[in-house]
């Protein structure tokens, strides 16, 4: 017996949102989860190699096309999950790259949203926490600074392996960015890495440094949502989701 059925177009009917995530990435589909609840919210995992250097993160680029042509062509905006592979990679090449299979999609990486975010809440002097390897700290810190933003106070925990990155803790996440905060005044912290454990401390930091924090997973999906034309007040913690 063939059966009747509606069509109600699908878990996306409200918005669909690519994105790509590292092999090695621990934390960005949890962080962003309920960000997008009641959208729908498409992964593809991209290959990486387990250290991070300058040189793994430029060969990621060679895999993009196929990673994105991956997610389905419902999505509106495509999320590269990279800080770091957005600084060697650029954003316009993520973006090109993107576009070669979804043609037409926004396109945003973290740091492309950390710059959208800053320009949003008008942040000039940025306390700045990694945890690269000095090379990548310093490709990144170069990209800031050419965007205009001033480095008020930087720390980084100095880690080469993605997987370390993931393992460390949000208490130190949340002292780091203390520490940083401490420094020098600043508008704001940003503490760097889709894979470095920050969404649970935002209100806390915030608290206690007097000034708005952000980390690569608060902007990111902050930044696809308004690219998609979407509400962000009360979708994610603190200051940068607060209308």
């Amino acid at each position: 017996m063939k059966l009747d059925f509606e069509s109600d177009g699908a878990a996306c009917a409200a918005g669909a949102f690519g994105l790509i995530v590292l092999q090695t990435d621990l934390t960005i589909e949890p962080e962003l989860r309920g960000m997008f609840d009641g959208f729908g919210l498409y992964h593809a995992r991209i290959p990486n190699a387990p250290e991070v250097t300058e040189e793994t993160l430029a060969a990621m680029e060679a895999a993009l096309p196929m990673t994105a042509a991956l997610l389905p062509p419902e999505v509106s905006v495509v999320g590269y999950g990279c800080t770091s592979g957005a600084t060697v990679i650029g954003a316009d090449r993520v973006a090109d790259l993107v576009r070669g299979a979804h043609p037409g999609v926004a396109v945003t990486n973290p740091l492309s949203a950390l710059l959208a975010a800053c320009s949003h809440l008008g942040v000039k002097r940025l306390g700045f926490v990694t945890p690269y390897v000095a090379t990548v700290s310093a490709a990144m810190r170069g990209r800031l600074e050419e965007a205009g933003l001033e480095i008020a106070g930087f720390g980084s925990f100095e880690q080469g392996e993605d997987r370390v990155v993931a393992g460390i803790s949000e208490t130190s996440t949340l002292a780091a960015v203390e520490m940083v905060a401490g420094m020098a005044p600043c508008d704001a912290v940003f503490a760097s890495c889709t894979n470095l454990r920050g969404l649970g401390i935002i209100e806390r930091a915030e608290a206690a440094t007097g000034v708005p924090v952000l980390t690569s997973n608060l902007a990111l999906g902050w930044h696809m949502l308004r690219l998609a034309g979407m509400e962000t007040a009360g979708r994610g913690p603190g200051q940068l989701f607060a209308g």
